[in-house]
Parts: C-alpha cells; structure tokens; sequence
C-alpha cells in the first residue's frame, strides 16, 4: 500500500503522476490537484482547466492576465 503525499492516507488505489522529472504518489484528485495545480497569479485560485500562460506567469483566465498588465491575451473558446 502506498501512501498519499498531500493527506498521508494509505490507500491500495493511489496512483502515480509523473511530471517534470518528479513522480508524485496520490489517493484521490483532489490531493492531486492540490499539489500539482497552479495558483492564477492574480486572483489566486487554483488552476484546474486551462490556463493563460504569459512571459512566465499563470493566470486562471485572460481577464487576470490583462489585469496583471498583459497584452494581448484572449482566451481560446
């Protein structure tokens, strides 16, 4: 049994997400979500969907994005 890196549960389904060199250990999406999403740099949510990535920086929407002075920016729908 392996154990849930963000609430320590030791649970027989947790689950694996390889990124960026790093492999992180989970029993649920939401402990993954926690660890691994972004945080919009504006309004400081948690970046579940798709994000607006601009010279760097992570924001939840173009709006945030335009709101931290980023030109140019529109979502994609």
């Amino acid at each position: 049994m392996a154990t849930c890196e963000v609430c320590g549960n030791q649970y027989g389904m947790t689950f694996e997400v390889h990124a960026q060199g790093s492999v992180h250990v989970f029993d649920c999406f939401a402990c993954a979500i926690h660890r691994m999403a972004p945080i919009c740099e504006h309004c400081r949510v948690q970046i579940i969907g798709q994000g607006v990535e601009a010279d760097g920086h992570w924001y939840c929407g173009a709006h945030c994005a335009r709101a931290e002075g980023k030109v140019g920016i529109v979502d994609k729908v």
